[in-house]
């Protein structure tokens, strides 16, 4: 019975060590899978955070842009009226000039009247303007072609080549675009 109890204990371990070794082998290959699938799972939670961050950054640039839209278009909407009125302007210094010309000719009282209302209609225009953001452009020194338009160039002794020598037409900006260029004569 030995060789039996000995052939028997034998038969006995494989068969024992078999399942064991299958079990070892099946919970390895699930953790393993489970461990796979963790990785799986945690590239694709990544992606869709990358893809959630990029398009709430999208969304949130669009807002600003919008934003930064909106206030440009609600600073110059006013434009093409301001653009309307500088033939007003242009309008009220062409008779206080002609007021001027002949006030040195002929004396009145009542002309000195008029000037006058038209001196104080005049200044509350160029203050309301002035208020909305709407400013003449400068007409001193160098020629800028950027805010003047040269309209001719004339010989002069007192000024430089390129030096603006006459306003023909008062220029406007509004804020910080120009609004109408300054028509001007250059010295040659």
């Amino acid at each position: 019975m030995s060789k039996e109890n000995e052939n028997s204990t034998v038969e006995t371990e494989p068969k024992v060590e078999t399942p064991e070794t299958e079990e070892v082998t099946e919970s390895e290959e699930s953790k393993e899978n489970t461990n796979d699938e963790l990785t799986q799972l945690k590239e694709l939670v990544a992606e869709w955070e990358d893809k959630f961050l990029r398009t709430h950054a999208d969304f949130e640039n669009s807002k600003k842009r919008l934003a930064r839209d909106k206030a440009t278009a609600v600073s110059y909407a006013n434009e093409s009226f301001a653009n309307d009125m500088l033939s007003v302007v242009d309008s009220f210094e062409s008779a206080l000039a002609t007021i001027d010309a002949t006030k040195s000719e002929e004396s009145s009282e009542v002309l000195d009247k008029i000037k006058e209302g038209l001196d104080l209609t005049y200044t509350q225009l160029t203050k309301v303007l002035e208020k909305n953001g709407i400013k003449a452009v400068e007409c001193e020194g160098e020629f800028n072609p950027d805010v003047h338009q040269a309209i001719m160039q004339v010989e002069s002794e007192d000024k430089e080549s390129g030096d603006i020598v006459q306003v023909l037409q008062k220029g406007y900006t509004i804020k910080d675009r120009l609004l109408r260029p300054a028509m001007v004569s250059t010295a040659k």
